[in-house]
């Protein structure tokens, strides 16, 4: 099996590495960081922290040099997913592309360049400390179905769900992902811009109860928007945000949101509480506190451009 990762950030190094300790996968990297790409190749990539793990990956800056691959795994911050799977399409001309990005839209991005679609939601998280290096910060699950306008057939879905376990990376293959996802999405909307503009870590929100409150809020509201869609939720977003501020789980994790406003970079703020706007306002659902919190963290956007 050839599996090629697209964006080998935080998240896709966790895929990339632990899926490079098969020895019946072959794995491939498309970053367009070309000293971490090089550190790769010298080095291998290097996991550390809830993992310590070394993946013999070759990695490319050049979507050209992907050889034809059976899955793709995409794990770009979602304004870079067009230009992403454009410059990798033709490497999955038979094979299937599975999304693990936040936020919701991706799935239709890539279905517009290729066949079979994956749709996938991720809990493990970490960040890159260096070249060819990522912190792996939390351990987590991973759910991955057929993106319905584009599936890829369930027997691939298993496939790829099969390898990932294997590897390291605990995957569950579902007929409909869109809890999941949803759940997810709500966690992130919820937690991520509240840590990002107040600089506190996921535990360090919870802990505030005037925080917490407006955290709850954000839930309730995303969770009537999922629900207008018919989207019934694998779990609750309030244990999971409960579980995660857990000493041993995530208390002193930097979201990544909240990791992008301190090094100065465009958030996904538009793919998350914009995304659950989004689909409020096409099935009548207000979501005005989702609506206030991406204009305040487009706010600080727009300050760094000054």
């Amino acid at each position: 099996m050839k599996v090629a990762i697209v964006g080998c950030g935080a998240v896709g190094s966790l895929f990339a590495a632990n899926l490079a300790q098969l020895d019946d996968v072959e794995v491939w990297a498309f970053d367009l960081d070309g000293q971490h790409v090089e550190t790769i190749n010298d080095h291998g990539l290097r996991l550390s922290g809830a993992g310590e793990v070394v993946g013999k990956v070759r990695a490319t800056t050049d979507a050209a040099e992907l050889p034809g691959c059976d899955f793709g795994i995409v794990a770009t911050k979602c304004m870079h997913t067009a230009a992403a799977i454009q410059a990798s399409a033709p490497a999955f001309a038979s094979g299937a592309v599975c999304s693990v990005q936040n936020g919701v839209g991706n799935e239709e991005v890539l279905a517009e360049h290729v066949e079979r679609v994956i749709r996938g939601t991720t809990f493990p998280a970490g960040r890159v400390v260096g070249p060819g290096h990522v912190q792996w910060d939390v351990k987590g699950e991973t759910t991955i179905g057929p993106f319905e306008a584009s599936p890829a057939p369930m027997a691939e879905v298993d496939r790829l769900a099969d390898a990932c376990t294997r590897g390291g990376m605990p995957t569950h293959a579902v007929a409909d992902a869109r809890g999941p996802q949803w759940r997810k999405l709500i966690f992130n909307a919820a937690t991520n811009p509240i840590g990002a503009l107040t600089g506190l870590t996921h535990g360090r929100v919870c802990e505030d109860a005037g925080l917490r409150r407006l955290v709850s809020q954000l839930v309730d509201e995303g969770k009537a928007v999922a629900g207008a869609q018919g989207i019934e939720l694998d779990a609750d977003p309030e244990e999971l945000i409960d579980h995660a501020a857990r000493p041993d789980v995530a208390y002193d994790h930097k979201a990544s949101m909240l990791q992008d406003v301190e090094a100065l970079r465009q958030t996904e703020i538009d793919y998350l509480n914009g995304g659950i706007a989004r689909f409020g306002r096409e099935h009548g659902v207000p979501t005005p506190l989702n609506d206030a919190v991406t204009a305040l963290i487009k706010g600080l956007e727009a300050a760094w451009a000054q």
